[in-house]
């Protein structure tokens, strides 16, 4: 697929990245032949062989891209390492892997492998992405690399090309470790086949195609970033490469994206700070804003139905686009299309917010066992709520015995790696891998996920609650609200932990000249902690009795991935949180009988 893309278009831009002065550099299909040609000279130059694992321990960064081009090109296996792992779940995923050459982008995970190499016996070589520091001949550069590979290659001309066109859909391509809620990582295994598939299914779909750009900030060690990629070779699409959080928006209105994808946790944020600047405008411009959202929710309302806005609504929407809503999208750019959403649900409310503001998200499904995109709303048939329909090649059913969404297709992994045990629990005789997910399908197809088979709470009344349902609509409540983990299994009744944004919090004090206080300190605020309370008192009116948050508290720092709290991929470890204020939760629960 990527010779096709290469040959099919030469000269077309492939990347473009931030140099050290951020100015976007380009690079052409071509281009990127050149160097992925001399990174795979450079794996058979060390002997490395067909389905051979090669880690990549790094951030999103165009080398990420070029150094995983160049391992499949050569035939090997890329296994992705998050860069900030732990040194046990690094040291457990290369000797789990077998790892024999790991690419990484700084000094600091230099040291880190330094410290483990006597545990490594058969990693060959680390390979510094970011040519700064040392090397030793053990660790080098990518330029010495890709050197000992233009060597490699002029001594076997056509090697490189004649091994990469032996490799076949069922060769390993990519064994991905699991960040995971709980537990070691597991390695998933996916083929050559399962990212064709994907980018097959992708293309068919129609609305992604080589006018578009796209703006690539995920982490690529993670499935959901691994699956763009597929589609970007695909169908050839012109991609900008930075993952660096704290400059999406700025790269956004500097390369001017078509469509970008992102995990809720970046909705949220955004969602957060648009309010929170609302409210410090106050006056005029806030009432404005407020009047522009609700026009805006009567036309979404009539788009939803499938039907344009006409007639007084349309003058209306209009007014709210120059006066309100223009400006938003400016600054994603102004071409901006549409989002794409994924990971982790996302809440009704918020893709109702924005598409409000005409800035429609796409919701779609998958997991890293299915290579990611496994459903996906579309530009002419999405549902606010549902995470769509099916990609082409995609079989679902649903078990009627408990609700688990069960998959089938070329998507599907070939395994975990040195599980057995746990692939016939997960995949069985059938070949249908068991997601973990709850959920349903609507009559016209969508489906809609309720909540993860093993994070569903059972009251000790019996009764089920569904807490990512009720955790999305808190956040929506209030700009306020960073996270929230809502807690009750085998309990008499829910609790939740919550944190706040800073940004909003601030906002709140400054409105009471207490600009000065510390995150801690706007915690424990009684005009900030109001706020907090009118939002759960407001959920609660809408949930069913056992379903209602009988008691929370305030923590007095945000989750993190540093502190253990979320994945890379900006999810929740319940367990690892529970467990942390585990004297907290306990405390709700002392001497309770129906609760506060």
């Amino acid at each position: 697929m990527f010779l096709h893309r290469v040959a099919s278009t030469p000269d077309s831009e492939a990347f473009s990245y931030p140099d050290r002065d951020e100015v976007w550099q380009s690079l052409s299909w071509s281009a990127v032949s050149t160097q992925v040609f001399k990174i795979a000279g450079g794996l058979h130059a060390l002997g490395l062989a067909l389905e051979d694992r090669v880690a990549i321990m790094a951030g999103t960064r165009v080398e990420w891209v070029l150094a995983d081009l160049g391992i499949l090109l050569g035939g090997c296996a890329t296994t992705t390492v998050y860069p900030n792992t732990k040194a046990e779940d690094c040291l457990h995923i290369l000797r789990d892997a077998d790892v024999r050459l790991i690419f990484v982008e700084g000094e600091s995970q230099v040291n880190l492998l330094r410290g483990l190499r006597e545990q490594l016996p058969g990693l060959l070589r680390v390979v510094n992405l970011s040519g700064e520091g040392k090397s030793d001949g053990w660790c080098i550069h990518l330029a010495e690399l890709m050197e000992q590979g233009a060597a490699w290659n002029k001594a076997h001309p056509g090697e490189v090309d004649a091994r990469a066109r032996a490799v076949r859909g069922e060769h390993l391509a990519t064994l991905i470790y699991t960040s995971g809620t709980t537990g070691k990582p597991k390695g998933v295994e996916l083929t050559h086949d399962c990212w064709v598939f994907e980018a097959e299914a992708m293309d068919a779909l129609g609305f992604l195609t080589p006018a578009d750009k796209q703006f690539l900030w995920l982490p690529l060690a993670h499935s959901f970033g691994k699956v763009l990629l597929a589609a970007v070779v695909r169908i050839g699409i012109p991609t900008a490469i930075d993952g660096r959080l704290d400059r999406i928006l700025p790269n956004m209105a500097a390369v001017k994206p078509t469509f970008v994808a992102a995990v809720p946790r970046i909705f949220e944020k955004l969602y957060n700070g648009i309010l929170t600047k609302v409210r410090q405008s106050g006056g005029l411009k806030h009432k404005i804003f407020r009047w522009a959202t609700e026009v805006g929710r009567q036309g979404s309302a009539v788009v939803q139905q499938g039907k344009t806005p006409s007639g007084l609504l349309a003058f209306k929407l209009a007014l709210a686009e120059r006066a309100v809503f223009a400006d938003l999208k400016a600054r994603f750019g102004g071409r901006l299309r549409f989002f794409i959403s994924g990971s982790a649900p996302l809440s009704r409310e918020l893709a109702e917010f924005f598409h409000a503001a005409g800035i429609l998200i796409l919701e779609g499904y998958g997991l890293t066992e299915t290579s990611a995109a496994s459903f996906v709303n579309r530009i002419d048939k999405f549902r606010f709520g549902t995470v769509g329909v099916p990609l082409p090649g995609v079989q679902v059913r649903i078990d009627p015995a408990d609700g688990e969404v069960l998959l089938a297709g070329r998507g599907v992994m070939r395994g975990y790696r040195n599980l057995p045990e746990q692939n016939a629990e997960s995949l069985g005789a059938d070949g249908w891998y068991r997601t973990g997910d709850i959920g349903h399908i609507d009559a016209d197809g969508f489906l809609k996920i309720t909540d993860r088979k093993k994070d569903l709470i059972k009251t000790s009344g019996g009764k089920y609650v569904a807490p990512q349902e009720i955790e999305g609509r808190l956040k929506a409540a209030s700009p306020l609200i960073s996270q929230v983990l809502v807690h009750g299994n085998n309990r008499n009744f829910c609790v939740a932990l919550i944190t706040i944004d800073e940004a909003a919090a601030r906002a709140i004090a400054a409105e009471k000249g207490k600009e000065k206080l510390s995150y801690a300190e706007l915690t424990r605020d009684v005009d900030v902690l109001g706020v907090v309370k009118a939002a759960v008192d407001s959920l609660n009116q809408s949930l069913a009795r056992y379903e209602t948050i009988k008691n929370y508290a305030v923590l007095e720092h945000d989750l993190s991935v540093e502190e253990g709290d979320l994945t890379p991929s900006q999810k929740m470890k319940r367990k690892a949180i529970e467990h942390k204020h585990k004297a907290l939760l306990d405390d709700f629960y002392a001497g309770a009988g129906e609760g506060p």
